[in-house]
């Protein structure tokens, strides 16, 4: 999928239903599972640089984050 997703507090996503994920300041530090994935145990948690680029990928699942202005 290559659509972008708003990522919301209310648990309803899941680890992978997205390939891409826009998130906000109120999301960092950033990490993967993020904490409103149901599923948040998918995979370790792995905090992802994105503060200089406004870019990081999950080297686990492989979403990719972009960080909104």
């Amino acid at each position: 999928m290559n659509e972008t997703t708003t990522v919301k507090r209310h648990g309803d996503h899941v680890p992978n239903d997205q390939a891409r994920y826009e998130v906000g300041a109120d999301d960092l530090p950033l990490h993967c599972p993020l904490p409103d994935m149901s599923l948040w145990d998918s995979h370790p948690r792995v905090y992802l640089p994105i503060e200089k680029t406004g870019q990081a990928k999950c080297p686990y699942c492989g979403a990719e984050f972009v960080l909104k202005p």
